[in-house]
Formats: C-alpha cells, sequence, structure tokens
C-alpha cells in the first residue's frame, strides 16, 4: 500500500484513479503526474515499486498544494470573503449557497433538515392571574 501525502492508497486501483483520492489532485493532475514521472498509468498501486512511488511523492510535494495545505488555503479564502462582508461571505456565513442557486425548495444540504413553525405558546407573564 503506497502512502502519499499522508493518504494511502488503495491497492487494487490503477494509479490514475488512485491519485485522485488525494485532496487536491483530479484526473487531469493525476495524468499531468503520471506523464511527468513516466509511470504507466494503467499499473495497479500494489504493483509499483518503491523507487516508484518515492518519485510520485517527491513530484506531489514538490509542485503541488494538496491536502492540509490546500485545506488551509481554501479555509482562509472563505474566511476572507466573510471578513470583508461580501456577497459571498455573507452567504457563508449564512449556511446558504453562494452560487446563486434557488433555496426556496432545495438546498437542503446546506441548510439543514426542514424547520418547522409548529405551535407557538405565548408566555403567561408572573403575576397576572384570570
Amino acid at each position: 500500500m503506497a502512502r502519499i501525502a499522508g493518504i494511502d492508497l488503495p491497492n487494487e486501483k490503477k494509479v490514475e484513479i488512485a491519485l485522485t483520492y488525494i485532496y487536491g489532485i483530479g484526473l487531469t493532475t493525476a495524468k499531468n503526474i503520471l506523464a511527468t514521472t513516466k509511470i504507466d498509468p494503467s499499473t495497479r498501486v500494489k504493483d509499483l515499486s518503491d523507487e516508484e512511488a518515492a518519485q510520485l511523492r517527491s513530484e506531489i510535494e514538490s509542485n503541488y498544494r494538496v491536502e492540509g495545505s490546500l485545506h488551509t488555503e481554501v479555509g482562509m479564502n472563505v474566511k476572507r470573503l466573510m471578513d470583508i462582508g461580501c456577497y459571498r461571505g455573507l452567504r457563508h456565513r449564512r449556511s446558504l449557497p453562494a452560487h446563486g442557486q434557488r433555496t426556496r425548495t432545495n438546498s437542503r444540504t446546506r441548510k439543514g433538515p426542514k424547520k418547522s413553525p409548529g405551535a407557538v405558546r405565548r408566555k403567561v407573564k408572573p403575576g397576572k392571574k384570570g
């Protein structure tokens, strides 16, 4: 099992697909990495030699921002938007969609489960009877 950028890559997958398990690496980036390191994309992770795994590790560490540092950067970008008070920042602050989607019927993932109004009771003030 190859461990790259703190992620254990699945043994039975092809290297091209297994690299996409790393946050910040998609299919296109995985193909570019394999082209740069001259590793066959159809090779299974379990069939990688230690030298090839080290090559992949060094390529990713030196040329790509992945996992922890990328999470930090994205979080800081969102925080910056919220601090300057722009529209997208306000949408993030209120946990609503930030890219113009409708919210009347959809966006349950962002808003969470429905909150029904229910029966609202008035509070009785102390000292008043009758």
